[in-house]
């Protein structure tokens, strides 16, 4: 599928298909228009209509006021099984497939985000280790119990000291001589369901010997950690901007004994399990805030089609129709996301790292502004706390920054594809050490330059693949990624491996990046509806279109600025200006009336 393609583009071993080589074109081809998974159509999902009654047994402001959420709605989440979506069945869960928990994860975004940090804290990072790592005996000691929300589980991994640098954490676990436990020490900071969990996936440094060297090197390793230990203690919730309903707590251990057999994985691979889980947590962010927009637009439409100024109503105005519709796009990129990467998972796909951290950013940055455009659409009404939408934003500011900040995410989206492009290049370089022997790869490389040079195209095409209405947007995404990879191309040649200082150039190839992944999985979705002849076909064609043409002329603009002298100069000022700010410690410009 155009995914599989895309994926294979951005990282593959053997060959970067930034430029995209022959055998991806062709593969292209091949491709079925029918692309995007129904979100049910691997299995029934039980207790749906539960989590549709979640209004009537939730108060999200009530939840906000507490700083708590209720009593009466945990153990309603309980009884419906919320604590243990994707658990399997025999041990306790409803063991759901990945789409269909972002389903669910989607309905309790649009009513409650407080409630959903609550849930995902618990079972999207919390006890996800032991699903993806742990043992059949760890299995079966843990998860029943927290399946049924009878223990509630947190993530530890940050630490006062190491927020997005998670390799400098400072926790310790020293194994004891006779091998049997470890004794850890350290505290975790903002740690979601801190100050309500039983049991903790703790992050710790382990010294090991280094099997080459013979030198003792701190290895990351991860443990289960059951508060019933001993040692384990919490602070007083955070007072926090936003997911109030949430508790976040900072948890303190204190030499605590943890038996050897409570490792996740394996004793210095701590690194790899923490990194999956984040990465395998990540698309239910994008299910959960397609949901929250889905109920700002609500609102959004709501107000617009009751509210009357200067004699209409005000939906009719084009600068509020103009909101709606990017309200709308947003909300259809983000929710195409979220089903195609979740779609993929189920269908086996186990490197999804990049795509995922793609959803996350997207997400978080789409939900953000939609409600922000969401209040502004309402006015003043939006602003006053009785409109509910106010507190919607406050909650969503944070998803910007944890789970990985969409700053440091983008820079893992970059370098990754930059790695991969390298790889190419240095298999050319490679080949051109013997020429005779790789005279075809090197005829097909230097076609594909040629034309490139003179604006031609390299024979990339989605026709027969897309849906024929939707060919132009087809042959847009095309030029976008052949152009990306010129670009990319050339700024490899240009920085080599210095590429990784030029954060102010990875910024803008990851924006880049972005636009030509939602500009494929928009066209997968709108397709497969036209090829279905869905009622909603028609609306879903223009939102694609719509989309693909302005994110391909986003992605030119910024194709333009890498390679401007004036952007340079640009980068050069921003560090100039950072720098002295800095050194003030503060801003520096004199006042303008002189004091």
């Amino acid at each position: 599928m155009l995914v599989k393609l895309h994926r294979r583009c951005w990282r593959s071993r053997r060959q970067s298909a930034l430029t995209l080589p022959l055998r991806w074109r062709r593969r292209l081809l091949q491709l079925s228009p029918n692309l995007l998974l129904s979100t049910f159509s691997r299995g029934r999902l039980p207790h749906l209509k539960c989590f549709h009654t979640l209004p009537e047994v939730n108060d999200p402001a009530k939840n906000d006021a507490l700083e708590k959420v209720e009593d009466h709605t945990m153990e309603g989440l309980k009884e419906m099984g919320a604590f243990g979506l994707q658990v399997p069945a025999d041990l306790g869960g409803l063991g759901l497939t990945n789409t269909q928990y972002a389903r669910l994860v989607e309905i309790v975004g649009t009513h409650d985000l407080g409630v959903g940090i609550t849930l995902g804290a618990h079972q999207s990072i919390g006890f996800k280790g032991i699903l993806l790592f742990g043992n059949p005996a760890q299995k079966e000691k843990y998860l029943p119990h927290l399946a049924s929300g009878e223990h509630i589980a947190a993530f530890c991994l940050t630490e006062p000291a190491s927020g997005s640098d998670a390799a400098s954490i400072k926790t310790t676990a020293v194994q004891s001589p006779c091998g049997q436990y470890f004794t850890l020490s350290g505290s975790k900071i903002w740690i979601s369901n801190g100050g309500l969990a039983e049991i903790f996936t703790v992050f710790a440094k382990t010294p090991m010997k280094d099997p080459k060297t013979g030198e003792m090197k701190d290895k990351i390793t991860a443990f289960v950690v059951e508060k019933s230990f001993g040692g384990v203690t919490h602070g007083p919730p955070e007072k926090k901007m936003g997911i109030k309903a949430s508790n976040t707590a900072e948890v303190y251990f204190d030499n605590v004994r943890v038996p050897a057999d409570c490792v996740l994985g394996e004793v210095g691979g701590g690194f790899k399990v923490a990194m999956n889980i984040l990465n395998n947590g990540r698309f239910g962010m994008a299910a959960a805030l397609s949901g929250t927009m889905k109920g700002a637009i609500a609102k959004a439409v709501d107000h617009a089609t009751n509210r009357t100024q200067f004699g209409s109503k005000i939906h009719t105005y084009g600068a509020i129709q103009e909101k709606v519709a990017r309200m709308t796009m947003l909300q259809y990129v983000t929710e195409s996301l979220a089903y195609m990467i979740s779609g993929n998972m189920d269908s086996g796909a186990t490197e999804f790292q990049i795509e995922a951290a793609i959803s996350k950013i997207f997400a978080s940055e789409a939900a953000w502004t939609v409600t922000d455009e969401c209040i502004q659409v309402m006015g003043g009404m939006g602003f006053m706390k009785d409109a509910g939408i106010e507190r919607v934003m406050r909650d969503l500011r944070i998803f910007r920054i944890f789970e990985g900040t969409n700053d440091i995410l983008r820079l893992f989206v970059a370098l990754n594809g930059f790695q991969n492009a390298g790889n190419q290049l240095k298999s050319l370089q490679k080949a051109l050490k013997n020429p005779l022997g790789n005279a075809g790869l090197l005829a097909e490389e230097l076609t594909k330059r040629a034309k490139r040079k003179a604006g031609m195209g390299t024979g990339l095409t989605l026709q027969g693949t897309v849906h024929p209405d939707l060919v132009q947007s087809g042959e847009l995404t095309v030029k976008a990624i052949e152009q990306f990879g010129v670009a990319i191309e050339e700024l490899l040649i240009k920085h080599g491996k210095k590429i990784i200082d030029e954060q102010f150039v990875l910024m803008r190839v990851a924006d880049c990046a972005i636009d030509i992944y939602t500009m494929i999985v928009v066209l997968s979705r709108a397709s497969r509806s036209l090829s279905r002849g869905q009622p909603s076909a028609q609306h879903e064609k223009v939102l694609c279109e719509t989309w693909c043409v302005e994110a391909h002329a986003r992605l030119i603009r910024d194709i333009k600025a890498l390679r401007s002298n004036q952007s340079r100069r640009l980068y050069s000022n921003f560090r100039a200006i950072s720098a002295a700010v800095v050194e003030k410690g503060g801003t520096v410009a004199a006042h303008p009336l002189g004091f």
